[in-house]
């Protein structure tokens, strides 16, 4: 049996793992939302709000500086599926790695895959916040943060 694999976004970057790690572990800088909690140390857990759309409670499960970040999904609301904890369970990654003079980045939605209801509105919002506002805010120290589309219901 095979496996359907969960939403990946990988960019490359002129920048050390160092700088996208600190990027990384600053989402207020790159995501667009509400945020309480501090997601800078192991153990950490945090808020995200999105509008009436969007409510998650993540804790952070891996911190290993310049190479791996993880977020584990304790508890989530979406608006807009029938099943709105489908995010309940599922883990965020990032991880990082020096490819010759640049630093590479794969960021994974583990859990999020194509047979999830919300899979298409929510690649399309991770797209839109991993290979822009994280990765203009990695390159040069500044993200213009997207307003997310509403979600057709």
């Amino acid at each position: 049996m095979t496996t359907t694999p969960s939403y990946t976004a990988t960019f490359r970057v002129n920048q050390s793992p160092e700088a996208a790690f600190a990027a990384i572990i600053n989402p207020r800088a790159w995501w667009t939302g509400a945020f309480e909690g501090d997601t800078t140390a192991l153990g950490d857990v945090f808020t995200y709000r999105y509008q009436d759309i969007h409510y998650s409670r993540q804790e952070v499960t891996e911190l290993v500086p310049g190479r791996r970040v993880a977020w584990q999904v304790l508890d989530a609301d979406l608006s807009f599926p029938k099943d709105r904890t489908e995010w309940t369970g599922t883990t965020i990654t990032f991880d990082i790695v020096r490819t010759g003079g640049q630093t590479e980045v794969t960021f994974t939605h583990v859990g999020l895959k194509p047979e999830v209801e919300c899979y298409d509105i929510c690649t399309d919002a991770w797209t839109s916040l991993i290979q822009g506002s994280l990765r203009q805010l990695i390159e040069t120290g500044k993200a213009d943060l997207p307003e997310l589309a509403e979600p057709v219901t």
